[in-house]
Order: C-alpha cells, then sequence, then structure tokens
C-alpha cells in the first residue's frame, strides 16, 4: 500500500512540474500557439519513444541480461559435473547393460565433427537403459551421494538455478535417491519390490543426468573448446575412456 502512494504522490507531483513549467513560458512569452505546437510534437513522439525503449532497448537489454545469467548458470552445471555429476554418471552407465554391449557408439575423441558429436548426443537422448538390480553396486551409489549431500544443498541456495528448471528437476531426483538410500539400514538383502524402486528412482536420475551432461557440454563446445576436450576426455559414457592426451 505504501509503495502505491509512494508512486501516486510521485506522479503527481512530476504533472505539476510538468503544468508549472509550461504555465511559465506561457507568462514569459505569451505565445499560446508555440507551447501547443511543442507539446502535440512531444506527445506524438512519446509514442516511439515507448517503441524504442520498451520494444527494442528493453528487449536487447533483457537477451543480454539473460545471456549473462545462463553464463553464470552453466559455471554451477559444470561444477556439479566436476564435482559429483560426472562420477555419478560413470557409476550408473557401467552398470547399464546396454552401455556395456553398445560401447562403441558412445567413444568419442576429444576434437570430434560436428557430425560425430551430433549423432552421440542423439544416441544418448534416445538410449533405452537396462539394469539389473543384482548387479547394481547401492553402496557405492549411497557413499558417493551422501557424502556430496552438503555441496548439493549449497547448490540449492543458488538462485539462477530457478531459472533452469530442468537442472532443478535434476537436482530433485538426486536428493530424493540420497534420502531413499540414507533411510535404509542395509541395502542388502531387501525384498524385489523394493530393489525395483530403488532402480526406478536411480533411472530417474541417470536420465536427468543424461539430458543435462549432452547440453552442457554442447554449451561447452561451442564457447570453451579446452574445457570440452576435457570433458571428452572423461566421457562417463565411454567404460575405456582416459584423461592422458595420446596420439
Amino acid at each position: 500500500m505504501k509503495k502505491v502512494n509512494w508512486k501516486i504522490y510521485m506522479g503527481l507531483l512530476l504533472i505539476m512540474m510538468s503544468a508549472s513549467f509550461y504555465l511559465l513560458e506561457y507568462f514569459l512569452f505569451r505565445d499560446i500557439h508555440h507551447i501547443l505546437v511543442f507539446l502535440i510534437e512531444d506527445i506524438a513522439f512519446l509514442f516511439i519513444e515507448v517503441l524504442l525503449v520498451t520494444l527494442i532497448i528493453h528487449k536487447i537489454l533483457d537477451n543480454r541480461e539473460k545471456k549473462e545469467r545462463m553464463e553464470k548458470l552453466n559455471m554451477v552445471i559444470g561444477t556439479f559435473y566436476s564435482e559429483i555429476g560426472t562420477d555419478l554418471l560413470s557409476i550408473i552407465a557401467n552398470m547399464d547393460v546396454e552401455i556395456v554391449k553398445s560401447q562403441s557408439k558412445f567413444k568419442i575423441t576429444d576434437h570430434p565433427s560436428k557430425e560425430e558429436f551430433k549423432n552421440m548426443c542423439t544416441l544418448l537422448k534416445e538410449h533405452k537403459s537396462q539394469f539389473n538390480h543384482k548387479d547394481i553396486d547401492w553402496k557405492k551409489l549411497k557413499f558417493l551421494l551422501e557424502n556430496k549431500k552438503d555441496f548439493l544443498l549449497r547448490l540449492l541456495e543458488n538462485n539462477n538455478l530457478l531459472e533452469h528448471e530442468s537442472f532443478t528437476d535434476l537436482l530433485w531426483a538426486v536428493f530424493h535417491l540420497t534420502e531413499e538410500l540414507k533411510h535404509r539400514d542395509t541395502l542388502v538383502g531387501l525384498p524385489e519390490e523394493d530393489y525395483q524402486h530403488l532402480t526406478g528412482d536411480m533411472n530417474r536420475v541417470y536420465g536427468e543426468l543424461k539430458n543435462q551432461w549432452v547440453s552442457y557440454i554442447d554449451h561447452l563446445r561451442e564457447s570453451y573448446p579446452y574445457l570440452f576436450s576435457l570433458a571428452c576426455r572423461t566421457n562417463p559414457f565411454d567404460l575405456d575412456s582416459s584423461v592422458i592426451v595420446r596420439k
């Protein structure tokens, strides 16, 4: 209410000041024709000014601000994959039967052609994972997630993440899996239905991780070739990948 009152008072003050100067001009020059001509011209130009400021300049500034925010957000996403995302993807991908069977499809050099990179991204997006819960290393997953819980909580405090809905969904999926594993005293000898439930939670995380990883390294390919090279050499879907640069 106070904000509205402040705006009303300011508007009235500005109108009064404008009227005062028009009156002053009239008393000094006694030329109402001159005043009306310039007043109408100013009003006519006002619409063009609104067009320039509101629709064009504002749009340019808004796009620039959005680009800067996305750049900061990509830095946060990069930190996520550096700290936990790549390791988490690697652990799960190593237990994905379809990834293991089709290894050659997901290999990529650190300087791939645009077509080669695009093909791998398409394969990852269309990839249907397959897990055998008996072969899943639940303890290893639980250890990683619990050790990185504080880091994940700090990520959620970042206001920039609110503008990236899909990445926020990824974090919630990771948190949910962390809590599911945390609340089980043992991960051995659980009922078949419970293992299926946990596998479904893990698969949800896996899908979100894959999609975000593809988007992130595509950003690196466009903007940061040296980081893209490292991401390719640590490709979590290539079980034989190595950070060591070779001929």
